[in-house]
C-alpha cells in the first residue's frame, strides 16, 4: 500500500451530507498524481482548500489558454457558478462590460512573465451581479524549478471600495465645505470693517474680526475630520492661538490627541480667542519674558465626559481680579460656557493668570 493509502484523506473521513464536505480537493489531488499532492502533503492541501472561507483556484499554464483546474468551494460560493461550469474555462469569463481592460493587461503581463501580482478589477457572477475582486496571483513551482500551476485568489472587496469612496465623497464635501466657509468668514469680516468704518468704530470691528478670523481659524482646520462625528481638538486650538504664537518659546502647547464632538470647536475658538486677546493687551505677551502654556485633555466633571482646558501664563506682569464690572471679552466667554452647559474657574495669582475650562461631551462619553 502506498504512503497515501496509508493515510486516509480529510475529505473521506467527511459524511457526504456534511455542511463542511467539499470533495473538490480530493478529486484534484486524484487526477494529479504526478503533481506530488500526496502523503501527508496531500492530506493538508485537502484539509486547506476544503476549509478555507478564501476563494481558490489553480490554472493550467500548459494547457490551451490557461483553463482552470481546481476551484474550491469558496470560489464557487463567491461567483455563484458550479464546479462544472468553472473548470476548463479561462478566468475571463468572470470579466464584463465594466472591467477595466487596464486591469485585465496587468493579469496577462503577470502571467507572461510569472511574476506575482495583487490587483482589483470588477468581476461579474453568474447571476449578473457584480463584485471588486482583490485578486492574488502567482506561479507555482515544483521542486526542479519548473512551472507547475497559476494560483489564484479571490475577495470580495466591494465594502472596502464602498467604505473607501464614501470617505472620498466626504473628503470633497469637506473641501468645498471650507472653501465656501472661507468665504463666509471674508464676507461677514468685510461687512464687519466697512461697518465700522462707516459708524466710526474701527476699533470695535477691529475686535469682532478678531472673533469672527478665530473661529474661522478653528473650523478650517477641523472640517476633514467633521463628517466621522469628532475631531482632535489641538488641531483647532493650535490654529486659534497660532497668531499669538510667533515665538515658540512664548506659546507652549501641552496637550494631548483628545477627541472631541466637532460642535464644540465654536466654544472653544471663541473662549481662547478671549484669553490670547487679554494675555496680549495685559498679561503675559504684555511683557517681552511671558509666556502661555496651554495643555488640554478628556476629563471627566460630575461624573459627565468633559474637555479640559487649562491656561497658564508665567513670566508676564503682576495681576489682579478686576473690580469693574466684566467687560465685553469676559461676558462673551462666560455666556458660551453656559450655553455649552460647561464652567471656568479663573486664579489672579501674582505670577500670571490661571484659567481651567471643561466643556461637556455628552455623546461622546
Amino acid at each position: 500500500m502506498s504512503d497515501s493509502e496509508d493515510r486516509p484523506s480529510f475529505a473521506n473521513q467527511m459524511p457526504v451530507g456534511s455542511a463542511t464536505f467539499d470533495d473538490a480537493p480530493r478529486r484534484f489531488r486524484a487526477d494529479h498524481p504526478e503533481d506530488k499532492f500526496s502523503g501527508a502533503s496531500g492530506v493538508l492541501f485537502e484539509q486547506a482548500m476544503a476549509q478555507t472561507r478564501m476563494a481558490i483556484c489553480l490554472c493550467d499554464p500548459h494547457a490551451e489558454d490557461t483553463p482552470i483546474v481546481f476551484a474550491n468551494r469558496a470560489f464557487r460560493a463567491l461567483t455563484g457558478y458550479d464546479e462544472e461550469e468553472i473548470i476548463g474555462n479561462n478566468c475571463r469569463f468572470l470579466q464584463g462590460p465594466d472591467t477595466d481592460p487596464k486591469q485585465v493587461e496587468k493579469i496577462r503581463h503577470a502571467l507572461a512573465t510569472e511574476d506575482v501580482l495583487v490587483v482589483e478589477l470588477l468581476n461579474y457572477r453568474k447571476d449578473g451581479s457584480s463584485f471588486w475582486n482583490a485578486l492574488h496571483l502567482g506561479p507555482v513551482y515544483d521542486n526542479d524549478g519548473n512551472l507547475m500551476y497559476f494560483f489564484g485568489s479571490q475577495w470580495d472587496v466591494s465594502d472596502v471600495r464602498a467604505a473607501r469612496a464614501e470617505e472620498h465623497h466626504a473628503k470633497m464635501m469637506a473641501r468645498e465645505l471650507s472653501h465656501r466657509m472661507k468665504n463666509m468668514f471674508a464676507v461677514i469680516s468685510g461687512i464687519v470693517n466697512i461697518t465700522g468704518r462707516m459708524r466710526g468704530i474701527e476699533k470695535e470691528s477691529a475686535e469682532i474680526n478678531g472673533r469672527i478670523q478665530a473661529l474661522g481659524r478653528a473650523y478650517e482646520t477641523t472640517l476633514d475630520e467633521a463628517s466621522s462625528g469628532s475631531i482632535e481638538i489641538g488641531q483647532a486650538i493650535r490654529a486659534i492661538l497660532s497668531p499669538y504664537g510667533a515665538d515658540e518659546d512664548r506659546l507652549i502647547f501641552l496637550g494631548n490627541g483628545a477627541r472631541v464632538p466637532f460642535q464644540t470647536v465654536s466654544v472653544v475658538g471663541l473662549v481662547l480667542h478671549e484669553l490670547a486677546a487679554n494675555a496680549t493687551k495685559f498679561g503675559a505677551w504684555s511683557d517681552d519674558n511671558g509666556r502661555v502654556e496651554v495643555d488640554w485633555k478628556r476629563g471627566e466633571v460630575d461624573d459627565s465626559a468633559a474637555l479640559i482646558i487649562e491656561w497658564q501664563e508665567v513670566g508676564g506682569p503682576q495681576v489682579s481680579e478686576p473690580e469693574n464690572d466684566e467687560g465685553t471679552g469676559t461676558a462673551i466667554v462666560n455666556r458660551m460656557l453656559r450655553l455649552a452647559q460647561g464652567q471656568i474657574d479663573r486664579e489672579w495669582a501674582k505670577d500670571g493668570l490661571r484659567v481651567t475650562i471643561s466643556v461637556p461631551l455628552g455623546s461622546m462619553a
